[in-house]
């Protein structure tokens, strides 16, 4: 665990509700005490967390678990949890700082022993997207997780990756060709499961310098002969961005783990106002 005066530094500026997780003897990560969420922080941020939650760490991935009760206590479910722990490999020298961003979104950070901070993707976790408007027509695949700036992926002449690919990812050839406006930002997302809001992958944000409306603004999804309303929303390091709304469009369009779609970002007086949905497969439509 991490000495106390280190707990208290980390904290001393955070004003936001919290908790931290660390193991005790006998416990490991999957144990089930590691996924219940403390009680007087659910009593702190009434109705916020009731179904779900969206948990996002420094380098931008993110996850959604969903949560359910058993007598008083809340829990994450054993699947969502699980997965989480796996994906970031977390060992018996890591602590867990969770921290309350907004109505079902928490962040956190790793912290090791002795005091330092996990700032990057753990080895061995796969990058979710990354932007692809460049001279090559390679094509990163779109996991559960979420693309991080200094994440290396090989390519291999035909724009399948050499590392692990995960089963049901699919592989869009050439994905410059749906865009409505060439000059236009985008990235090719694949659907994990459970996540329930489209994030912008920071490394898109960084190349294109791309700005965008003030936390809650409204933004829309833009398909063919149709328009579907959302809001944009921030994490509290004012870099993190996604939109929500996204659940709602899967589900009409029936859209599933493993599909995949082209996301064109589009803006007006200087600001992502909308995304527009390219479906590369005509069934998808």
């Amino acid at each position: 665990m991490l000495p106390k005066g280190v707990i208290g530094k980390i904290q001393a500026n955070v004003s936001k509700p919290c908790f931290w997780k660390s193991l005790s003897s006998g416990q490991n990560w999957k144990s089930k005490s590691m996924r219940i969420i403390p009680d007087e922080f659910v009593g702190s941020t009434p109705g916020d967390f009731e179904h779900s939650v969206v948990i996002s760490v420094r380098w931008g991935n993110s996850w959604q678990l969903w949560l359910e009760r058993e007598k008083d206590d809340l829990y994450m479910i054993e699947e969502d949890w699980d997965e989480f722990v796996d994906d970031n490999h977390l060992g018996p020298n890591d602590n867990l700082f969770f921290r309350h961003d907004d109505t079902m979104f928490l962040e956190v950070q790793i912290f090791k022993n002795n005091g330092d901070e996990i700032m990057d993707v753990p080895l061995e976790v796969e990058p979710e997207t990354e932007p692809l408007h460049s001279n090559t027509q390679s094509s990163y695949k779109d996991t559960a997780t979420a693309a991080s700036a200094s994440a290396s992926v090989e390519f291999s002449a035909n724009g399948g990756t050499n590392g692990r690919a995960k089963e049901g990812c699919a592989d869009i050839k050439n994905p410059e060709r749906y865009l409505l406006n060439p000059e236009n930002p985008y990235f090719v997302k694949t659907l994990a499961k459970k996540i329930d809001v489209l994030y912008v992958p920071k490394p898109v944000i960084q190349m294109y310098g791309l700005k965008f409306g003030p936390h809650d603004s409204t933004m829309s999804y833009l398909l063919p002969n149709d328009k579907i309303n959302g809001l944009t929303k921030f994490y509290a390091d004012g870099k993190s961005v996604c939109f929500n709304g996204w659940a709602g469009l899967c589900r009409k369009y029936n859209l599933k783990a493993g599909d995949s779609v082209v996301c064109e970002l589009e803006r007006s007086g200087g600001l992502v106002t909308a995304v527009r949905v390219h479906f590369f497969n005509e069934n998808m439509r």
